[in-house]
């Protein structure tokens, strides 16, 4: 029954102030107000949410809104009060809430103001809000991300099974329910397990045609995210990683290399993940680095590149986050790192789970094994996925394989062989299996099956498993083979397959992308193979001046900057104080203290040779040693000796002075007097200091011998510590 006698264009006028609607909201919000149960299927961006809003708006009663996460109920009703006078017209009910918050919740949506309630699945099933809700004028259940619902759903929820129980202990209610992901099997999950089979149902088209679809081998990735994202000064963006330790690593590389970027993952408090996730949508920062906590109902429109650091483990999970780029219909750039390292890693995951929720994990992570390495169209592959047809001559260039296509050779003659395998395996093994018999591999599961007997045993051997793996996905984009999702995938030919064996005819297969060789060096690739490339006449340049500064302040060469430092100017060409602060050797302080003229002189050199500066600078390894730093100073403020120092972090004295002479070299304060008046007195300190001070060099093993071998080395290490630490800084 409808309260608001506007009609749905007009009550979309007046509560959102726009004048038409996108696709089929129109329809949707109609079959809602109607009252039939409702089933949408739109991509991210597509307008889900006012689907269900505008109708709970214009209806009696309350709006149950079955939501997963906190962020995204927060987002959610923050943006309908946005739109009324009266603050109670949205509330959430959450774990976050204390009992007075509870209870003006409850009292706003007795006294029929809340139009909209949203709760997450595990609060509706607490008995004390079903009897409250059991009292309450409900005007239908909106199930958001329902792909939760289903096992063969990449966010698969087990407490979004019982809803159906639930909704019907309350009261009988119309239902809407709303996803941005389903295959058929999902699909089907969904009405089957929420009893509304019989549901009006809307497909949206899957196509985003704004975004640009890209997979890179997984080498040197932090390199190659600090570079990619450089090349988008003021962007926003979202940087997918699959662990936590990762998020927090590549957030610290971005903030070195002076990108505005946090961290976002499930570690950390609430109160802060708040904090992050405002600060990215007041724009006071560009990137968020993330675990998949992040991102699910966040509006930003105008996020410009979405990376995954780590393959996602479905394509589901991949469509839906790389969804959150363009969503106002401008730029979106979705990059994807791939070695097939995560994919193992995604699988021992697997390990220890029931057997169909194994083989189900199993064959998400081969659909998106199969979407990195193939070399069609990607968006062509995408929406085969999710059964909708695309013609990749309209894909306008808008993924790295159409731009940059890869050869092509007849492959009929393989593509027969291909079909004629499967038949006569009886149509009952996966892609793997099949291979296997192609290429004539003894397995135990041949063995068993008695696949080495086939006629066609080995027929294939002359070529490898990567060009069959090949044809299965082509010929299965080309609607040759279905891979049936019941029995986890095993291959069965089609009509037209079997057309095809009938009557061959051209097919040009594609040459695969290989990943073969994929390594995934670490954050802070080898700076002595950067080094190798130094501008010798700079160096030349930043060497005088260096000798010009250190001469007027009556300093030695090395106080101001060490050679490390002179070589990596001379190879990255610094020409800003956060550049500087990337070189080795060279913290803020120093940059504050020494950087001007040197940046000054590297600025000009570059103009004026019309060099073309290498932008993507190598990251730092700072961040497995951040915590180590910050333990040091710590710990050297309360004057504890560096053996326990040391023994805390289970390294040696060596390791711990080594780490605080980088810790000094890059401009930081640290006062080790206490712990050097132990072992010399004052008189052998300043005979020391003065050495430093006229010396041409800060070499220990020139101090050693100068000193006749008085000092032992790590004497000499702790009083250049010292001395640096009082003089540079």
């Amino acid at each position: 029954m409808i309260t608001d006698t506007l009609k749905p264009k007009e009550a979309l006028s007046k509560y959102f102030g726009f004048s038409s609607f996108k696709g089929e909201q129109e329809k949707i919000v109609q079959s809602v107000l109607d009252g039939k149960h409702t089933f949408v299927i739109m991509p991210t961006g597509g307008g889900k949410s006012l689907c269900y809003q505008l109708p709970a708006l214009m209806m009696p009663g309350t709006a149950i809104v079955v939501s997963p996460l906190i962020a995204l109920m927060k987002n959610q009703v923050d943006a309908i009060r946005a739109v009324s006078s009266n603050e109670g017209v949205a509330h959430f009910l959450n774990s976050s809430l204390n009992k007075s918050d509870i209870q003006r919740v409850k009292t706003d949506v007795t006294n029929g103001v809340t139009k909209l309630l949203y709760m997450a699945p595990e609060s509706l099933t607490k008995q004390d809000y079903i009897d409250f809700l059991k009292q309450s004028e409900i005007s239908f259940f909106a199930i958001d991300e329902a792909h939760c619902i289903s096992e063969w759903g990449h966010d698969f929820r087990p407490e979004y099974r019982r809803l159906r129980y639930i909704i019907e202990e309350i009261k009988y209610a119309p239902i809407i329910a709303l996803t941005a992901t389903a295959t058929d099997k999902v699909q089907q999950d969904i009405q089957k397990n929420l009893a509304m089979t019989d549901a009006m149902v809307f497909k949206a088209s899957f196509n985003r045609s704004n975004l640009y679809y890209e997979v890179r081998p997984k080498k040197n990735v932090s390199k190659e995210i600090i570079k990619f994202v450089r090349s988008k000064p003021g962007k926003s963006g979202v940087v997918y990683c699959l662990s936590r330790k990762k998020v927090e690593e590549i957030a610290e590389a971005l903030q070195v290399n002076g990108i505005k970027a946090l961290p976002y993952h499930a570690g950390m408090d609430a109160a802060m993940r708040s904090r992050h996730q405002d600060a990215f949508l007041k724009e006071e920062v560009d990137v968020i680095v993330a675990t998949i906590a992040f991102g699910m109902g966040i509006d930003k429109p105008d996020v410009r590149f979405v990376i995954h650091h780590d393959i996602p483990k479905s394509i589901e999970s991949y469509y839906q986050e790389t969804g959150r780029a363009g969503r106002d219909g401008g730029e979106g750039h979705c990059l994807s790192f791939y070695s097939y390292k995560d994919i193992e890693k995604l699988e021992k995951f697997l390990q220890g789970k029931h057997v169909s929720e194994m083989e189900i994990g199993r064959q998400l992570l081969q659909e998106i094994v199969s979407y990195a390495e193939t070399s069609m169209c990607r968006r062509k592959f995408v929406l085969h996925y999710f059964g909708e047809y695309f013609d990749s001559d309209k894909c306008g260039e808008m993924c790295d394989n159409c731009r940059h296509p890869k050869e092509q050779t007849e492959g009929k003659n393989e593509v027969k062989l291909l079909l004629e395998t499967i038949i006569e395996a009886k149509e009952r093994h996966k892609g793997k299996h099949i291979i296997n018999i192609l290429t004539g591999t003894e397995t135990a599961e041949i063995k068993t099956y008695k696949d080495d007997e086939l006629a066609l045993y080995g027929a294939g051997k002359d070529h490898e498993a990567n060009h069959w793996n090949a044809v299965i996905r082509q010929a299965t984009i080309r609607g040759l083979i279905r891979k049936n999702i019941e029995t986890y995938g095993t291959l069965e030919v089609t009509e037209e397959g079997h057309k095809f064996i009938e009557s061959p005819h051209s097919f040009m297969l594609l040459k695969e992308n290989d990943y073969s060789d994929v390594d995934d060096v670490n954050d802070g690739a080898a700076r002595d193979g950067a080094r190798s490339a130094t501008d010798a006449t700079l160096y030349k340049m930043l060497e005088s001046l260096r000798k010009q500064i250190a001469s007027k302040k009556n300093l030695p060469g090395f106080v101001i900057f060490q050679d490390p430092s002179l070589q990596e100017m001379a190879t990255q060409y610094p020409i800003t104080m956060d550049e500087l602060t990337n070189i080795v050797g060279v913290g803020a302080g120093k940059a504050r203290k020494f950087g001007k003229p040197f940046i000054e002189l590297i600025e000009k050199y570059v103009d004026e040779n019309d060099i073309e500066r290498v932008q993507d600078l190598v990251v730092k390894s700072v961040v497995n040693k951040s915590g180590l730093k910050v333990h040091i100073i710590q710990n050297v403020d309360r004057k504890l000796p560096l053996e326990d120092i040391a023994s805390a972090k289970g390294k040696e004295l060596d390791d711990i002075i080594s780490e605080i002479e980088a810790i000094v070299n890059s401009g930081t304060k640290i006062d080790i007097k206490y712990y050097i008046d132990d072992m010399l007195d004052e008189d052998e300190q300043e005979e020391i200091f003065e050495y430093f001070m006229e010396a041409e060099t800060d070499g220990i093993d020139e101090a050693f011998e100068e000193f006749d071998e008085d000092y032992t080395h790590e004497q000499l290490r702790l009083m250049r510590i010292k001395f640096m630490s009082e003089v540079a800084n």
